[in-house]
């Protein structure tokens, strides 16, 4: 792990006002204190808590759509963009929240989620206004018209205004975070590093199935 950075600070921030972190089951991940529901679709399901100017959650993307790729049709990861309320970076944060739901509703997310992170961390690219955002999607070939429509719905704000809850809700501290069933929660602190968040996934999974029987 690299020295602290902006970020960092934000989840030593967060930690402090949720509480203090709980001890790790077997030094790779913990349990939730509350756990949470799974979506009504997932049978078994995978949550990532991520933001886009963060640097390690740029690092876990690639092999994350390796990891995804190769799950059994009844595993299904899905992303939440990190909102830290009452953040210094709150305001991006929710502008980058507020492009990932649109990319999300227009079905764009598999195709486009590493090409945000390098224009927001590797290009320097401010994506924080509605116009900036439709402007690089349509340079993507993403149509701008769709794109607004998808931006100013009503089903992305709810989903902008819900994002602040579930990073509380997932008991959040570091960036990024995944949820395995609701119950289980690693990040590259716990698990050693990025590059060992997927075989910790594997682990949990097997896990859920072993105790489901």
């Amino acid at each position: 792990m690299k020295p602290l950075t902006r970020a960092v600070v934000l989840v030593v921030s967060v930690a402090c006002a949720l509480g203090s972190v709980p001890a790790a089951a077997d030094g790779r991940y913990v349990s939730l204190r509350h756990p949470q529901q799974v979506s009504a679709s997932a049978q078994r399901e995978v949550v990532e808590v991520f933001w886009y100017g963060c640097y390690h959650s740029e690092l876990l993307e690639q092999p994350l759509e390796q990891w995804a790729a190769r799950q059994p049709s009844d595993v299904v990861l899905r992303r939440i963009p990190a909102v830290w309320p009452g953040g210094p970076e709150q305001r991006v944060q929710t502008a980058h929240a507020r492009l990932y739901f649109t990319l999300e509703k227009l079905g764009q997310v598999d195709r486009l989620q590493r090409a945000v992170f390098r224009a927001v961390r590797g290009e320097g690219a401010d994506l924080g206004s509605e116009a900036a955002a439709a402007g690089w999607a349509e340079r993507q070939g993403v149509d701008r018209r769709q794109f607004t429509a998808a931006y100013e719905s009503e089903q992305v704000r709810r989903e902008v205004e819900q994002a602040p809850d579930d990073l509380v809700r997932y008991e959040t501290t570091e960036l990024p975070s995944l949820v395995v069933q609701g119950r289980y929660q690693t990040s590259p602190t716990a698990a050693g590093g990025v590059e060992a968040i997927p075989g910790v996934l594997d682990q949990l999974l097997a896990q859920v199935r072993s105790t489901s029987h």
